[in-house]
């Protein structure tokens, strides 16, 4: 069976981390005997530029297509109209394709806490993952409005969507340590009320999960603190977005993570978490980890090439360990030269 996969290279370090990817891609396709088929396609500013929107509608079409989605990165100082953003594409994907769990998983590997700019001996053996809910919330909730002297914005959660995201997170749980840490502002928002009934609802389903309620605050202190004390974290659209990012330093760089963001029937897109760094771009300095990580999720998840994918996880971190990195980890190698590496030990 041939897959279809869809790339979307976007913006800034978006084409360079991702073409190199697709070589490395094309490349374990050969050595693990599978096939897939590949279209390209604009997104995000390059698409304003080419077709005055950011997701034009042969795109999104050939999203809906795909088996997988592989993105680069979007945005970038030269689109500046607020009613026709790049990131408005982002937004637009996963609404049209029910884009609803974003996975981001946080690992610190033996030989790489140093990495850290966190101490050492509290990083060390970090493992989590991250689970946040990617289509409610206050990012989409109805009234917006903004004026010169006041805006509104709707934070708004059905019972739904709590228990659809919950679900994800305790099968995640379930199949890895079986602790999950849920994460709301219980003590002052009413969405967070309800987001905790539900949690507890679900975990009856579940009795093998242990369950733990934490503040978002507190959250955001203990993944510096002890970050090795959790295992799934699933939360909110806003939380999430915040508390992911703030995870994504914990292994030395904002270029290392990857993330998955799952429908419930259909495509599943796999992007780095970094933005698109316009300031390094074509420089070929950029940290292509986070992409070949996100590489590695797709080969899992979508493309069910469980050996390809551990095998192109294991260089990848080995990499890391042995110091051939780009200068974001205080290595001096070129963007280019990770990918050599990558594919001569392939």
């Amino acid at each position: 069976m041939s897959h279809k996969i869809v790339a979307l290279p976007g913006d800034g370090i978006g084409p360079e981390i991702l073409n190199g990817s697709l070589e490395v891609l094309q490349q374990l396709s050969k050595s693990f005997n599978f096939d897939y088929d590949i279209e390209t396609h604009d997104f995000g500013g390059i698409a304003i530029d080419n077709h005055g929107e950011p997701l034009p509608e042969s795109t999104l079409n050939a999203c809906k297509n795909a088996d997988a989605i592989l993105l680069g990165a979007v945005g970038g100082p030269n689109w500046t109209d607020p009613n026709n953003r790049p990131e408005q594409g982002l937004l637009g994907i996963r609404k049209a394709l029910g884009l609803f769990a974003n996975i981001r998983p946080t690992t610190v590997t033996n030989g790489t806490s140093h990495l850290s700019p966190i101490k050492e001996e509290r990083v060390a053996g970090t493992d989590f993952i991250l689970v946040r809910e990617l289509t409610g919330g206050i990012y989409f909730g109805e009234p917006k409005q903004l004026n010169d002297n006041d805006a509104l914005d709707s934070l708004t959660y059905t019972r739904t969507e709590i228990e659809r995201i919950a679900r994800v997170a305790f099968d995640l749980a379930q199949k890895r340590h079986k602790k999950l840490t849920s994460v709301d502002k219980e003590n002052v928002l009413s969405s967070s009320k309800l987001w905790r009934q539900v949690i507890n609802d679900i975990a009856v389903e579940y009795p093998e999960v242990e369950v733990n309620h934490l503040l978002v605050d507190a959250c955001a202190m203990h993944l510096i603190t002890n970050p090795s004390q959790f295992d799934v974290i699933v939360t909110e659209n806003l939380f999430g977005d915040i508390l992911s990012d703030e995870a994504s330093v914990i292994p030395g760089s904002l270029g290392l993570s990857p993330s998955a963001s799952f429908s419930e029937h259909g495509p599943r897109l796999y992007e780095p978490i970094h933005g698109s760094a316009p300031d390094i771009a074509n420089q070929d300095i950029a940290n292509p980890f986070g992409m070949l990580l996100s590489v590695v999720m797709c080969l899992r998840e979508s493309l069910n090439q469980n050996e390809a994918a551990d095998k192109l996880e294991a260089i990848i971190y080995q990499l890391i360990k042995e110091g051939k990195t780009t200068r974001d980890l205080n290595g001096d190698y070129h963007t280019s030269d990770i990918f050599n590496y990558v594919k001569e030990n392939l």
